[in-house]
Parts: structure tokens; C-alpha cells; sequence
């Protein structure tokens, strides 16, 4: 796999080599329904101490988890007083996904929300780096994509700073190559 860098600067096509994705069938877990707690732990995140987090994207794969879950956090955030200013879908398989990665970044929200399985949001977010002016640190996804195999789908740097919930209302985040997950607040190990 090329790096983000190389991706970034390369005239080549950001989509994943076909023999990663050949390596990695069957592997990628589907999406899961979110949980309720899930939901409240990416309304957290993004509405913490000094947050001045108003608008956002929401982006979704076309599976009806990821529907259902972009759907929830959309009503649930409007509700708060925040302003949902596009809905986004993506196949898990495209040509570019350059088209769903200018609609999901063309009126820069504060934050983009993100439901999807892991091989689609993989090569959206390859799309997202090399094509706009996306930020993975101002992200945040539901569980289905916590998963190393995300970063070695997207490449070791594509998405660091992304973080996420899990279904249990723990956090996980993308350091470089590395995806690591925290228990709820006030559970210990």
C-alpha cells in the first residue's frame, strides 16, 4: 500500500490496490445497529468542555445500520440546537467517491460525522485526504469502523485524529496506524 503522503502528491488513483482488497475479504466486519449509548457518547465528544461545535456532515455507507445510525445522531443533534448541514450516502464500492467526498466536505462544517462499514468509509476517506480539505481530527464514527483494519485498508496516516464510540459509550481513536479503545467513563479494566 502506498502512504498518505504518496497518495497525496501521487497522480495515481487513491483507491485501495485490488490484491489489499482480495487480502481482506471476509475479514471486514459488517455494521452493527447503534446503541444508545454509542449515540450519546458521539453527541459527547462533540459537544465537550470548549467545544464550539455547531454544524456538521454526516456521512453513511447504504447499508441500514449505517442509515439508521446517520438518521438517529442527526435527529438527536438538531434536537440539541445543532444544524445538520448535509446527509451524505456511498456504495461500498465506486469508481472514485470523489463525488460523495466534495458533497461531505463542500460547506465546511465544524465536524463530520461518519456511519459506515469499514471498506467503504476506507476508500472514501483516501478520497477525502488526497481531494479536499477533510480533517480526521475533527471527526468523529460509530463503531463499526473501530477496527485496525481500517488503517491498514486507508493507509497508516489517512485518518489519524479520528475518534469514535463504541457501543458500549466507550471512545476509540486512530493515532497513525495504531486504532486504540477506551472503556466507558467510570469503568476501569
Amino acid at each position: 500500500m502506498s502512504s498518505p503522503t504518496e497518495q497525496h502528491d501521487s497522480p495515481r488513483s487513491p483507491l485501495i490496490d485490488a490484491a489489499d482488497l482480495v487480502a481482506y475479504a471476509g475479514r471486514l466486519p459488517a455494521p452493527q445497529p447503534h446503541t444508545e449509548a454509542e449515540l450519546a457518547t458521539l453527541i459527547r465528544l462533540l459537544t465537550g468542555p470548549k467545544s464550539q461545535i455547531e454544524t456538521v456532515a454526516i456521512g453513511h455507507g447504504r447499508d441500514d445500520a449505517s442509515r439508521a445510525a446517520a438518521r438517529a445522531f442527526a435527529r438527536a443533534w438538531t434536537a440539541r440546537g445543532g444544524q445538520v448541514l448535509t446527509v451524505v450516502d456511498w456504495p461500498e464500492t465506486a469508481a472514485s467517491w470523489l463525488r460523495p467526498a466534495r458533497r461531505l466536505t463542500a460547506e465546511t462544517p465544524d465536524a463530520w460525522v461518519i456511519a459506515a462499514a469499514v471498506l467503504g468509509f476506507a476508500q472514501l476517506a483516501r478520497r477525502l485526504r488526497r481531494s479536499t480539505d477533510f480533517d480526521p481530527a475533527r471527526t468523529v464514527a460509530f463503531s463499526s469502523p473501530n477496527t485496525p483494519l481500517l488503517t491498514a485498508l486507508a493507509g497508516p496516516d489517512t485518518l489519524s485524529g479520528l475518534r469514535g464510540a463504541s457501543a458500549d459509550g466507550g471512545v476509540w481513536e486512530v493515532r497513525g496506524a495504531w486504532v486504540t479503545s477506551y472503556p466507558p467513563s467510570g469503568v476501569t479494566a
